[in-house]
């Protein structure tokens, strides 16, 4: 046995990175890269979505404190503007409006604006809603709406009326402020005046926002309509913000608006910035009801800033995962091109030692190494015996034999022989040595094989004796159906004077008889298998000869006419005399044209044609044509039928088609008793086969003078009488004989 140290037989059982493999590894990376960046980037925009929500969750939360202590600090102002309309000092000014009073009145107010950020002023209107005096000139030189003035007010007493959000400028710039209203009244319930605080809604937000939120938390705030009341400094870094106050938010971000609109809270995600708005009421009482919204918002760059670092991690994982997987991949087909070529070499081993065809290896001197079962069996001896043996002996050659073996075998690497293992059961075996090659290009090998040719041998045996056996001085030809030569022998060229047969037709190479005669001779030989006779041929070497040919039929699979095997023999000229240039052909042969059943009926002597007959046979079954199906049926039936009469058809009797369902029988030398009951006797028999349901027979005798065409006619009538009867299948023409 071979050392597991030796290498590989051939180095077609290493490693190799095959171009489909190389492609296959190049898709799967391609594929892992492509699959690897989007999930990255997947988990990216998840992951920043995911902080845009909780951004999102905390600044709703703040917003909700920063609405709840805007309306505390409504309703505290309104309380506190009740308390400076009972105030000890304004009773006394509207108890005595003099202007010691007033300047009193005036620095208290003084005192109370510098003290309160968010108010802006505080102004005393008469009855009628005019202007008396203010602390600040920003304020109260306008009158007072009518609709709080006199009877037409809904509010009064202790009530303080909240306006809505206006703007007023203040050092140049718009301040959003409101303003809240309330009665002076008379013990009976008359108007004495009316105070007015004006109170800054920028600066309530600046002082709430400080302990909510950073202060680079934009925070803004709208009214039902879009207008900006605040935060219009810090919206002026994200576009389609209004940048300025009293801008609309429902014309510069329409989308935003339309979310805004259609609930009281929520989010909004945008391009360039993720929103959260809360819509807040600043007073509770109906007539004073307020509605604000909130909207604060982060931008998307900040949050990928701050999500930075965990998207370098991200990335630094995934191109971690990537290399891995790479590695992986390749050393998965790395494994499988190991795996495989172990495989195709253990498939080579046993394709080599375990198949049907003997195999030795050897060594480059000749000593064998290993065999297999199978040239154990080929060479009748032991596989044990075989190892360690030498070639020479193997092969059964000379000192001379092996040395010419052994050079060949260096020079041109290969070997062909054959040997004749035992000459009594014919055995022979192909040998086919060549040298191999191992893996590491140092060490070589002699891989023998043998092969079992005895068939092929005793083909070649039975071919030889085949062609020394055609080899004979009569003339032989293969032909096919239609008579195309397919093989002839030496003897049949040399007959006819020519080179090559094979492409020409046997029955062209004759006479003309012959050729016209081919189609019944092809019928006959299908239906009996064979077919004597002599044929006329005409010779350019000799003088006209007459040949006696053999015609033998072999019929395929189907029962049809597949090969013809004609031999031709020099013959004397037949007795009987050729007229009219043609022979008179009196053999039981079927005429599928009517021009050989005239030229047949013309060529017979007047004797027989006066005492001849005809007979004129219908097969077709009641109703067998009623379907253009039957067709089939009714060949096949007339098939059956021809059979059966050539089969006991006198020799001297000639039949042929008629028409489909009907043949005609001329009898020579056969008056009209004997026609009638040679009729009675084949309708026996084929009634007795089963063929002779529906089947009726016409008979008409020769009158002198008549025609071919007039015999058929009146065979025609009796046909027809025969056939209206119905009771007798036979009827003759001139002269009834039951049947």
């Amino acid at each position: 046995m071979l050392s597991r140290k030796l290498p590989l037989l051939i180095s077609a059982q290493g490693i190799h990175w095959s171009q489909p493999r190389i492609l296959a590894i190049a898709s799967q990376l391609c594929m892992l890269l492509v699959t690897v960046i989007i999930l990255t980037n997947i988990i990216i925009t998840l992951g920043e979505r995911r902080l845009q929500e909780d951004w999102a969750t905390q600044r709703y939360s703040e917003l909700q404190a920063v609405g709840a202590l805007i309306s505390d600090k409504v309703t505290f102002q309104q309380f506190r503007t009740q308390m400076f309309a009972k105030s000890e000092l304004l009773k006394q000014y509207l108890a005595l409006p003099s202007a010691e009073n007033q300047k009193k009145l005036l620095n208290n107010w003084d005192t109370l604006v510098n003290n309160v950020p968010e108010l802006l002023g505080i102004a005393l209107y008469d009855p009628q809603g005019q202007h008396r005096f203010a602390s600040s000139n920003d304020f109260g030189k306008e009158s007072l709406p009518s609709a709080l003035l006199g009877s037409a007010r809904n509010m009064g007493g202790n009530e303080i009326y909240t306006s809505p959000l206006e703007f007023t400028p203040i050092n140049g710039q718009l301040e959003p402020y409101l303003y809240q209203f309330a009665w002076l009244e008379n013990p009976d319930q008359s108007v004495r005046g009316y105070l007015v605080t004006y109170n800054s809604m920028a600066k309530m937000l600046r002082n709430i926002k400080p302990a909510y939120s950073s202060e680079q938390a934009p925070l803004m705030m709208l009214d039902t309509q879009g207008l900006l009341y605040a935060g219009a400094q810090s919206s002026s870094s994200v576009g389609r913000l209004p940048e300025t106050m009293g801008g609309s938010l429902k014309q510069s971000y329409p989308a935003l608006w339309r979310k805004m609109a259609m609930s009281n809270f929520g989010q909004f995600h945008g391009d360039a910035a993720s929103f959260v708005y809360l819509k807040v009421e600043l007073t509770t009482q109906y007539e004073t009801r307020r509605e604000y919204f909130l909207v604060s918002y982060i931008k998307n760059d900040e949050i990928a800033a701050k999500f930075s670092q965990w998207r370098n991690i991200l990335i630094l994982g995934a191109s971690t995962l990537t290399l891995l997987a790479a590695i992986v991949i390749f050393l998965t087909h790395l494994y499988r091109l190991v795996q495989r070529s172990r495989e195709f070499s253990i498939y080579m081993t046993n394709r080599l030692f375990d198949s049907d065809k003997g195999c030795i290896i050897a060594s480059d001197s000749g000593r064998v190494v290993i065999a297999n079962n199978t040239v154990s069996k080929l060479l009748h001896q032991p596989i044990d015996e075989l190892s360690d043996r030498s070639l020479q002996r193997i092969l059964k050659m000379d000192e001379d034999e092996y040395s010419q073996f052994l050079d060949q075998m260096q020079t041109k690497k290969e070997w062909r022989g054959e040997l004749l293992i035992d000459p009594d059961s014919y055995k022979w075996l192909a040998i086919h040595s060549r040298t191999e090659i191992g893996a590491d290009n140092k060490r070589s090998y002699m891989l023998v094989t043998f092969e079992d040719i005895s068939e092929l041998k005793q083909v070649q045996q039975q071919a030889t004796l085949c062609r020394l056996l055609n080899d004979v001085p009569m003339a032989s030809v293969l032909t096919d159906a239609k008579g195309l030569v397919l093989k002839a022998n030496d003897a049949f060229n040399q007959l006819l004077q020519i080179e090559d047969s094979t492409t020409l037709n046997v029955s062209t190479l004759l006479s003309d008889e012959f050729s016209q005669q081919w189609p019944q001779i092809s019928q006959q030989l299908q239906i009996q298998g064979c077919w004597k006779g002599q044929v006329f041929v005409v010779l350019s070497h000799a003088p006209d000869q007459f040949l006696q040919a053999t015609l033998k039929g072999h019929l395929d699979s189907s029962g049809e006419l597949e090969y013809i095997h004609c031999s031709f023999e020099l013959a004397e000229q037949r007795a009987f005399a050729r007229e009219n240039g043609s022979l008179v052909p009196k053999r039981s042969t079927i005429f599928n044209h009517k021009d050989d059943l005239e030229r047949y009926f013309t060529n017979l002597t007047q004797k027989c044609k006066d005492f001849s007959s005809l007979l004129m046979i219908d097969i077709s079954a009641d109703g067998m044509l009623s379907h253009m199906s039957d067709l089939g049926q009714l060949e096949s039936r007339q098939k059956e039928v021809e059979i059966h009469l050539l089969r006991d058809l006198p020799h001297r009797y000639q039949m042929s088609h008629w028409q489909l369902g009907k043949l005609i029988v001329v009898l020579p030398d056969t008056n009209s008793d004997q026609a009638h009951y040679f009729a009675l006797e084949s309708l026996n028999k084929l009634n007795d086969n089963g063929l002779g349901d529906g089947i009726c027979i016409g008979i008409a005798s020769y009158q002198a003078g008549q025609t071919l065409e007039q015999l058929i006619a009146n065979a025609g009538v009796a046909l027809k009488r025969a056939k209206q009867t119905g009771d007798q299948n036979i009827c003759q023409a001139f002269t009834r004989f039951d049947s």
